[in-house]
């Protein structure tokens, strides 16, 4: 979530950008404890201004910096929940949702946000009410779909399924010896097959 903007020019994309990749990389690389809006200006090469001007705390920014990197490719806009079948979007998603997955990069980033649930838990608030919750209500939106089709029982609990959905995901990337992308595609199309979001196999 990002602070208020007054008045002046225009924000710059591209100073944006670069803030939030240089708050994601430090939050990899340091964990929460350390990560500073300073050091963020640093690596952005901006001034700490720059920064306060656009993002109220650090919490705030790395919030922000963490859904820019997992959900540009793997997160069905709004109107495409509303507008295209489920399995429609599951098919769309599930190729570049398995490279993501599947990248030393995601796996680092998941150990990370694990991690900060209990070290920062004022993180993990600012994220789960402003990106999570969102996208829950997204999914929950493409059960009730598969739900009217038939495909997705109708006395389904969908948080459970949704807590299914994306644990596996988890628990997979933080296995010792995670999958690559062709076996993660593999494995995300049996999960969504198994929740209902995804056609059985064929026979014969």
């Amino acid at each position: 979530m990002t602070a208020a903007r007054g008045r002046g020019r225009p924000r710059d994309p591209e100073t944006d950008a670069a803030i939030l990749n240089a708050a994601l990389e430090l939050f990899v690389e340091r964990g929460v404890e350390g990560t500073s809006m300073e050091q963020v200006a640093k690596r952005a090469g901006v001034g700490k201004l720059t920064v306060y001007r656009r993002w109220g705390s650090k919490e705030d920014l790395l919030a922000q910096a963490i859904e820019q990197s997992v959900s540009a490719e793997v997160t069905p806009s709004a109107a495409d929940v509303y507008a295209l079948p489920p399995q429609a979007i599951v098919e769309q998603v599930l190729p570049a949702a398995a490279e993501l997955a599947a990248s030393p990069e995601f796996r680092a980033l998941v150990a990370r946000i694990m991690g900060s649930a209990v070290s920062h838990p004022a993180l993990m608030a600012v994220y789960w009410k402003h990106y999570i919750l969102p996208r829950r209500e997204l999914a929950a939106t493409m059960l009730r779909r598969a739900q009217q089709e038939g495909t997705v029982a109708a006395d389904a609990d969908l948080d459970v399924l949704i807590d299914m959905m994306a644990g596996a995901v988890t628990y997979r990337v933080l296995q010792p010896d995670p999958p690559d992308a062709t076996e993660m595609l593999r494995y995300l199309t049996a999960v969504y097959r198994q929740v209902g979001l995804y056609p059985p196999e064929p026979q014969g």
